[in-house]
């Protein structure tokens, strides 16, 4: 079986380094980029899986790096590595297209366990088949939205929520439970980016006037139509 491989970019050469050994003694390929700019050529040359990035880098941000991987490719796995812990920084790195966000210092346990995760999400994303939602279809392997002769692009995360709401179709879906399930988390930080997501999805889905994403307050979110 092939290793998967990953694109680490990470500027503090120390913790790249240890960050690649822990990860290839796990079985992953690890290609170590020292900024964002080589990153995102290796990037184009090689194809990696997912992508685990820092946020403070030289010459281009892992911000900026992840906005222009996400311009050309909707689906891959982005991984934020940062000391920043500000709301607005963790909702921005959501916004932006990132699957999870991990806070500095962190434990390689943690880490790893976060790539498996969305390794493992990826996998279930390819085999999920075309689903209907009211007038809209929705194409989850490939992320987008139809409605009658147009589409909406959905990001990893979009597409992943949406899904769990569909999967459970008026009924609630637990908050805490489903932000542990995409997030890794329920704290603060990620209640607050699901509530975006939640706003972004209800207008993504607005031409369609019997769906409603209800929000039940203190249990969750429940998916009518």
């Amino acid at each position: 079986m092939s290793k998967t491989t990953i694109l680490l970019a990470e500027d503090e050469s120390a913790l790249g380094l240890i960050i690649k050994e822990s990860l290839e003694t796990r079985d992953f390929n690890v290609l170590l980029c020292e900024n964002g700019e080589i990153a995102f050529d290796v990037y184009k040359k090689q194809a990696p899986k997912i992508l685990v990035l820092d946020v403070m880098m030289p010459k281009k941000d892992g911000f900026t790096l992840a906005k222009e991987i996400r311009a050309i490719d909707n689906s891959i796995p982005i991984i934020f590595l940062t000391a920043k812990s500000q709301t607005k920084d963790v909702v921005e790195g959501f916004n932006i297209g990132g699957n999870d966000y991990l806070k500095k210092p962190f434990s390689m346990e943690e880490l790893i366990v976060r790539i498996n995760n969305l390794l493992n999400r990826t996998q279930v994303q390819k085999k999920a088949e075309v689903i209907d939602i009211g007038r809209y279809t929705f194409d989850f392997p490939k992320q987008i939205l139809h409605f009658e002769s147009s589409e909406q692009p959905l990001t990893h995360r979009e597409a992943h929520l949406l899904f769990h709401l569909v999967q459970n179709k008026n009924k609630v879906l637990d908050r805490s439970l489903i932000l542990n399930k995409l997030w890794g988390t329920d704290d603060f930080f990620t209640a607050r980016s699901m509530d975006v997501f939640i706003t972004k999805l209800r207008k993504k889905l607005k031409k369609d006037d019997s769906i409603q994403i209800i929000n039940v307050r203190g249990f969750g979110y429940k998916l009518v139509f």
